[in-house]
Order: structure tokens, then C-alpha cells, then sequence
């Protein structure tokens, strides 16, 4: 009997990997990890026992982590109290002290050669589980629909929509399917070391062609869309990030040419526009 594990577990992208798991094994296989037990309890399926998962406790998760033969270890969010690369370093020291067996690691595209910022910690945690011994599978998503709701929604309305990536590309999928594609891995047996999920390469003005109504698509420069933003009130930190990722696409980190999301899960993607429309709240 192999049993299976989830970390996150109260998260969009855990909540969606564990109701994706209990449709290929059996629930009571099934160990969702959480930092707050109380309400993972009230969130996962019926028969997931639930399990205390806090990134910084390692004894708590070794402990955890005991009899689990299969693990998906969700990334953790940069920026808390405790740095993410240190909470990672607890996972996986916690996961081999545990002997667990394999580790679907969900991580950055092309991790061990990107050079930008955002990488850096998935570099280094490929690199920790690798020397850990473990088998693994390196989930390498690309990126989330759902990161550009507030422009798409904004465009939705009738606003403008605006962005200064230029021609870059990225590979948007919904979310769901990265997660679905997570659990579907952590099901097989036979599994490649590298997965470069993603979905269709597009530019920003290609996905506005997805998005239903009436409304101006505006390519500006950073510096444009820096002042329109901080016109808008919103403060310097957050105007940082969303350049960041600006220039993150435009620089071509997230351009993809890959099956593997499409092979893994054995379906077709959501059709962009009905994708959008998920994201957008129609």
C-alpha cells in the first residue's frame, strides 16, 4: 500500500491536487499536510487524514512525514518570517529523515539555468533534493492565469488593458490544471525526472484576444506603466513586483514549447477564452 502526501494543503493550488488525488487512490492513502490542522480538517475530502505541516517546524514535519511514500511539496510563498529557502531546507531534511521515498516538487521553469530573481530558491531546492537521494519529478509551472486577473478583469469591464512585456511570451493555464496535473504525477509510478508544464505560449496582446467585450489593449514601457500605477495609489513595493514580472516575460524567461502539461494530463487545456472567463467571475 503506497501512501501519499500533500503539503499546502489549505491552499487553491492543495485544495485542487488532493481533490484531484482521491479520484486515482484511495483517500485513506492519502495524508494532507497543513500549518492549521483546524481548518484543513473542514476543507479536505472525506477519509484524507490530516497532518501538522508547518515549513518551519522540522520535527513537526518529520514526524508528520513518517510512512509517506510519495510527497508533493508545494513551494511555499516568498516574503514571510522565515525566508523560503530555509522553509524548504526543512522539508526536504525533514523528508529524508522520515524516508520518504519520492518528492513532486512544484518549481520554476528551466530552474536549474534561469537567471532571474524569482528562480533563485527553486534552484537551490532542485538542488537539496537531488542531493537528498530521493526520487523525484520537478514540476516546473509556468504561469497561473490567475496572476493576471486584475488586468483581465479590469478589460472585462470595459477598462483598459495594460501591460509592458512587450512581445514576450508566457504559458498561462488555470491553476487547476497545474495542481491537477501535480496529483496525476504523484499517482504514476513511472515518472520523469523534469516536467516543463505549461500552456500555450502567447504574447499579453494575444491573451486580450481571449477576453469578451469592448475595450483598448495598451503596450507601454515600464517607465508608463510605473507612473500609471503609482498614479493609481498604489504603493512602490507592488508597483516593483508587477514590473518584475513584466520584465520577467518580456525578456522571454516564460516562453515554452512543451507537451508535458497536455501528456500528463491527458486532456486538452481550457480553451483561453473559457479559461478567462473562470478567472474573471463570468
Amino acid at each position: 500500500m503506497t501512501k501519499y502526501a500533500i503539503t499546502g494543503s489549505t491552499g487553491h493550488f492543495g485544495q485542487n491536487a488532493l481533490k484531484e488525488l482521491v479520484k486515482l487512490v484511495p483517500a485513506t492513502d492519502i495524508i494532507a499536510l497543513a500549518r492549521n490542522t483546524k481548518k484543513a480538517k473542514d476543507m479536505v475530502p472525506t477519509g484524507v487524514e490530516v497532518r501538522p505541516g508547518d515549513y518551519t517546524d522540522v520535527d513537526q514535519l518529520t514526524e508528520s512525514l513518517k510512512g509517506i511514500d510519495r510527497l508533493l511539496f508545494i513551494s511555499s510563498q516568498p516574503g514571510g518570517p522565515v525566508a523560503r529557502l530555509t522553509q524548504h531546507q526543512n522539508l526536504v531534511k525533514a523528508a529524508k529523515n522520515a524516508g520518504v521515498g519520492y518528492i513532486a516538487y512544484t518549481s520554476f521553469p528551466h530552474a536549474d539555468s534561469a537567471t532571474v530573481s524569482l528562480a533563485s530558491d527553486h534552484k537551490e531546492t532542485e538542488k537539496l533534493i537531488k542531493e537528498s537521494g530521493m526520487k523525484y519529478s520537478f514540476l516546473r509551472n509556468n504561469w497561473y492565469l490567475e496572476n493576471d486577473a486584475a488586468g483581465l478583469k479590469e478589460a472585462a469591464k470595459g477598462n483598459d488593458f495594460i501591460y509592458s512585456a512587450g512581445d514576450g511570451k508566457a504559458g498561462w493555464a488555470l491553476e487547476s490544471e497545474y495542481s491537477e496535473a501535480a496529483a496525476k504525477v504523484l499517482a504514476t509510478q513511472d515518472t520523469k525526472d523534469v516536467y516543463e508544464f505549461a500552456g500555450e505560449s502567447r504574447t499579453y496582446a494575444q491573451l486580450a484576444e481571449g477576453v469578451a467585450g469592448n475595450f483598448k489593449v495598451s503596450s507601454l514601457t515600464d517607465t508608463e506603466y510605473s507612473k500609471l500605477l503609482k498614479d493609481s495609489g498604489m504603493d512602490d513595493m507592488t508597483i516593483g513586483i508587477i514590473i518584475s514580472i513584466q520584465d520577467l516575460i518580456s525578456d522571454g524567461a516564460l516562453a515554452e514549447e512543451t507537451t508535458d502539461l497536455l501528456d500528463v494530463l491527458g486532456h486538452d487545456l481550457t480553451p483561453i477564452s473559457e479559461a478567462i472567463k473562470t478567472v474573471v467571475g463570468e
